[in-house]
């Protein structure tokens, strides 16, 4: 029993540590804001955003696997899960980003960003 435990905590730390680089390196992104990333377009959206919008994924996928035992489940129920979230994730990002785009262009003459 004492073994379960053991790889329990270290499961726990090494889900800690990977959380912990990819929120570190989205907040080192945050503050720098490279030009090459923040200045221009891809689909519509900076590469800065796309690189939050996908670590921020990857984030949510591990602490699924990790924390939701997704790993332990029948193959079916993980992909059930999964992509139904990646899906609704996506839509409400593409619905985001399409009203917050024609909020923008429709106030900018009106209000001062």
């Amino acid at each position: 029993m004492a073994h379960a435990h053991e790889s329990n905590t270290k499961r726990i730390w090494v889900v800690l540590i990977l959380l912990t680089v990819i929120t570190t390196v989205e907040v080192i992104f945050g503050i720098i804001k490279p030009p090459s990333l923040h200045l221009t377009t891809f689909f519509g959206i900076s590469p800065l955003n796309w690189l939050f919008i996908i670590l921020t994924l990857v984030k949510a996928y591990y602490i699924a696997w990790a924390f939701m035992h997704l790993e332990g489940e029948k193959k079916w129920l993980r992909r059930s899960v999964v992509w139904t979230s990646i899906f609704l994730i996506c839509y409400l990002m593409t619905l985001m980003l399409i009203e917050g785009s024609y909020l923008y262009s429709t106030l900018s003459p009106l209000v001062k960003w």
